[in-house]
């Protein structure tokens, strides 16, 4: 019986498995892929993939509907833990680190899924041990990139769906730079390769990708990466914390290169003027070397100003920019007492051409010129440094050299010099300038030259000159002045007994003039007249020169164990003779109102002067000085010794005229300058010393000035200054890589515009110019250093001081300290002020005061004046991207002047 019952058991099975078998085959579906087409093989399925290899996919299965698959191209993929493939599913599973590449779509995630018969793909993050979401997705197609939460694309329609979407998007390059805007969306539709829809997107320049400091939120949106951010309603949130700041649609453009566009106005009060509309204005691309942006100011008492700027640079040709400014300023309102109205301007130009761009000929310019009292009177804050500045220069110059033997150099040059105080203005137009090398006549053009004879050489060099005289406001080509020079000067030189240098020479001038005077008394006027003899006219004259010279070198040594090794001390005497003749011959003579004869020269007051009536035969004297130390180096590891300057230069002068029938020893010339505390602190000074006396009414008498009760040298003039700057590195290591920060740039306008550069004078206050600037944003939480160690600063001072005592004045003409310097309390807080005190007026100059909050993503500011005639206060609250500079808070006080 026993075996009966396995018997029936094994019937038993057997059925049971026959119709589970039957009904299992109901629900079966069959896979549509062909055997001989699909390159997946089983035994990829049972041996195991290596780490890091790349699998290639060619499945050319058909989809249920029965339709061609439209992969162009194999799908490429790999994964750091595993890559399983589910025949059942009909997908592929990539874990860690998994990636995928196709045609130029690449997506990079912890965690991928592609479905191979839908061609779609699924890309999402890992969590870590401790929970953390890392490896989030990177999608990239073409030039576009997308850091999500989580995708799913389609290969064949190339849509996405795209969750917490990331995206960085280059806004512009133009005059005020370029900004990157961060793109965030909770929700992105991706319709094709242009085009994406934003659901809860936010707009931001901040570099924090967690969690910026400030967006923009936006509903719903158009994007289209590269060109623009089309938005519904949009509003502004700091810190998460909505601002009324809103509008019902908005425009973003993202573009690459320069666009033409709007510049949005700042708006503010003025105290004095009213309401004002600043700095707006539109945006104009030239090409592909040039733009030019055109602003307006208008305050609602009445005045306004205009503002042109063009930069353009051809890259190996030449680079510039030209500025052109207009206000008129209304002051009060018609009918008041006080009322008045004025007009103001200034021009600047700069052009440098590429030194490749034409090695023999060569054209610049810098320009700046205007109103007198402009940068007293301009409405723009940015001037308020300029307003110590009291002269305006330009200089527009073309020079052309031929190189063949003997070269020539020409060029043609017209300046102006402008002094605001005075308001007196003097201008060339233009300047012709000719020069032909030096020819030494008795010598090969190569080799050595020796002797007097093969050094003698001569030069040839020629000067046309148009020259005006004149004030702002009464400017007049009738009061031009023309004048010409043409000049030969003959030299030579040899050695005498080895150790001294002689040169000797001569020079001859011929001067030319279209214009001269004569001179004569007039009777009935009891005056002597001066006419105006229009005409060329000409003179020459000539002067003959020698000197000697040596150089003598001078050692102390005192040990090298010594902490001061050796003094060092070169000296360079030079003892020069001169000699020029009388030119009588050019001069005419006029009776006076008391008959006596009177000489003149019809040349006095042109443009290159007029000739000596006296004769000149004097003897000069001058003593170089140098002084330096060799000194123990405090680093050990050292092998030499560190020089040391006592003293860079200090030198001595003075003359002796023998035709001068008295006073004939010149005043004695010292100046000097050296540099201390590790050449961090400059010296320069300079003194007059007279041999002679004067009398009661402070003129020099031929008498010396210890026969008058007095010193061997009388003091008469004496000046100093000292320049010293100092920071919080000078105490410190410095370490072999680090680099100074050059923060030149942020004083070029105020440099090229005539002003200091540096803040002794005060910085800039305008805060939209800075906006032109690179901003290099702290975009990490730093601590805040040990106070007192490494709290960086540095300070600037300025010593100047000059005394006069030619007739017994003994007074300081001038006499001023000025200081200037910053200091970061914290990495984010800056402070910072500039001031002097006048000890002549006993008061203080130019005062400033200034506070700096760096916000990340914003910049808060505030610049006082806080008394004198330029007393004011201006505050600026801001977003540091140009992209979005016009969100931001301004206010400003009355100016005081």
């Amino acid at each position: 019986m026993q075996p009966n019952k396995h018997c029936l058991l094994f019937i038993f099975l057997f059925v049971a498995g026959l119709f589970s078998g039957v009904a299992q085959e109901d629900n079966i579906v069959v896979l549509p892929i062909k055997a001989t087409n699909d390159s997946i093989m089983a035994p990829l399925l049972l041996k195991s993939i290596e780490n890091d290899s790349v699998q290639s996919d060619t499945i050319l299965a058909k989809p249920k509907n029965g339709k061609e698959p439209l992969l162009l191209e194999k799908i490429n993929y790999k994964a750091k833990d595993y890559v399983r493939l589910s025949q059942k599913e009909q997908k592929i599973y990539l874990y860690n680190e998994a990636e995928i590449y196709y045609q130029d779509t690449e997506l990079k995630a912890g965690v991928i899924v592609l479905d191979y018969i839908k061609n779609e793909v699924y890309a999402g993050r890992m969590k870590d041990s401790l929970g953390n979401y890392t490896q989030l997705p990177y999608f990239k197609q073409g030039d576009n990139e997308v850091r999500p939460d989580s995708i799913r694309f389609n290969f064949d329609t190339q849509k996405a769906l795209i969750f917490n979407s990331r995206t960085e998007q280059q806004a512009g390059v133009g005059q005020l730079g370029s900004d990157n805007m961060n793109v965030y969306a909770e929700i992105t539709k991706k319709e094709n390769d242009s085009v994406y829809f934003l659901s809860e997107g936010k707009l931001t320049t901040s570099q924090d990708t967690i969690n910026p400091d400030y967006y923009i939120r936006v509903r719903k949106a158009k994007f289209v990466p590269k060109k623009k951010v089309i938005a519904g309603l949009s509003n502004l949130y700091i810190a998460d914390v909505p601002t009324p700041i809103a509008l019902p649609f908005a425009y973003f453009p993202l573009f690459n290169g320069r666009t033409a566009g709007l510049q949005i106005p700042t708006f503010g009060n003025d105290p004095t003027r009213g309401y004002f509309l600043q700095n707006g204005g539109y945006y104009i691309p030239i090409g592909d070397v040039a733009d030019l942006l055109v602003t307006a100011d208008f305050y609602t008492n009445g005045s306004y100003g205009l503002k042109g700027q063009s930069i353009y640079a051809k890259r190996y040709r030449y680079r510039g920019n030209v500025n052109f400014r207009y206000e008129n300023l209304v002051t009060s309102q018609k009918g008041f007492s006080d009322y008045s109205s004025s007009s103001i301007y200034n021009i600047q130009i700069s052009h440098s051409q590429d030194a490749k761009a034409s090695p023999n000929s060569r054209f610049s310019a810098s320009v700046n010129l205007g109103s007198s009292s402009y940068y007293k009177s301009s409405l723009l804050q940015q001037n308020l440094p300029l307003t110590q500045s009291n002269s305006l220069n330009s200089s527009i110059s073309y020079s052309k050299t031929f190189p063949e033997y003997p070269s020539v150099n020409m060029s043609l040059t017209a300046s102006h010099s402008q002094n605001t105080n005075t308001d007196v203005v003097n201008i060339t137009l233009p300047t012709f300038q000719g020069s032909m090398e030096r020819i030494f006549p008795f010598a090969k053009r190569e080799g050595i030259k020796k002797g007097a004879i093969q050094n003698i050489n001569f030069q040839y060099d020629a000067n046309y000159r148009n020259s005006i005289t004149t004030t702002g406001e009464e400017f007049s080509f009738d009061d031009a002045i023309m004048g010409a020079r043409h000049r030969i000067p003959i030299s030579t030189n040899f050695k005498v007994a080895k150790f001294f240098s002689v040169s000797m020479g001569g020079s001859y001038e011929d001067i030319w003039a279209w214009e001269t005077y004569n001179k004569r008394y007039d009777e009935e006027a009891t005056a002597v007249v001066t006419d105006t003899v229009a005409g060329f006219d000409r003179f020459n004259k000539y002067n003959l020169s020698a000197s000697i010279g040596t150089t003598v070198y001078g050692t102390f040594n005192f040990g090298e164990d010594k902490k001061i090794q050796a003094i060092r001390h070169v000296a360079r005497p030079s003892l020069s003779y001169g000699y020029t003749p009388s030119f009588e011959q050019f001069y005419d003579e006029y009776l006076d109102a008391n008959g006596e004869v009177q000489q003149f020269t019809k040349f006095t007051g042109t443009l290159n002067g007029a000739p000596s009536l006296n004769k000149s035969n004097s003897l000069s004297f001058s003593l170089a000085n140098t002084l330096e130390a060799k000194v123990t180096d405090k680093d050990s590891t050292a092998t030499e010794a560190k020089k040391v300057p006592l003293l860079s230069n200090f030198n001595i002068s003075t003359g002796y005229n023998f035709e001068s029938d008295s006073l004939k020893l010149s005043p004695l010339s010292v100046n000097g300058g050296t540099s201390i505390l590790d050449r961090k602190m400059s010296i320069n000074f300079s003194a007059g010393l007279d041999p002679y006396a004067i009398d009661n009414n402070g003129r020099r008498i031929n008498v010396w000035n210890k026969d008058n009760g007095g010193s061997l040298l009388r003091l008469t003039r004496a000046n100093i200054n000292v320049g010293y700057s100092i920071d919080s590195k000078t105490f410190g290591r410095k370490k072999d890589d680090e680099e100074e920060e050059d923060e030149l740039g942020e004083y070029d306008y105020v440099a090229q515009s005539g002003g200091r550069d540096d803040d002794l004078f005060g910085k800039a206050d305008d805060f939209y110019e800075d906006r032109g600037r690179e901003v290099k944003e702290k975009t990490e939480d730093v601590e805040n250093p040990i106070y007192g160690t490494k709290i960086p600063w540095d300070l600037r001072l300025a010593y100047s001081a000059s005394y006069s005592n030619s007739a017994r004045q003994n007074e300081f003409s001038s006499h001023s300290l000025m200081f200037s310097g910053d200091i970061e309390l914290s990495p984010r807080w800056k402070v910072g002020g500039s001031s002097g005190y006048d000890f002549k007026n006993m008061g203080f100059t130019l005062t400033q005061l200034r506070f700096e909050r760096d916000l990340k993503s914003f910049t808060l500011r505030f610049n006082w004046t806080p008394f004198g005639n330029y007393e004011r206060w201006f505050f600026f609250i801001g977003i540091k991207s140009s992209l979005l500079s016009d969100l931001k808070w301004e206010n400003r006080s009355r100016n005081s002047r």
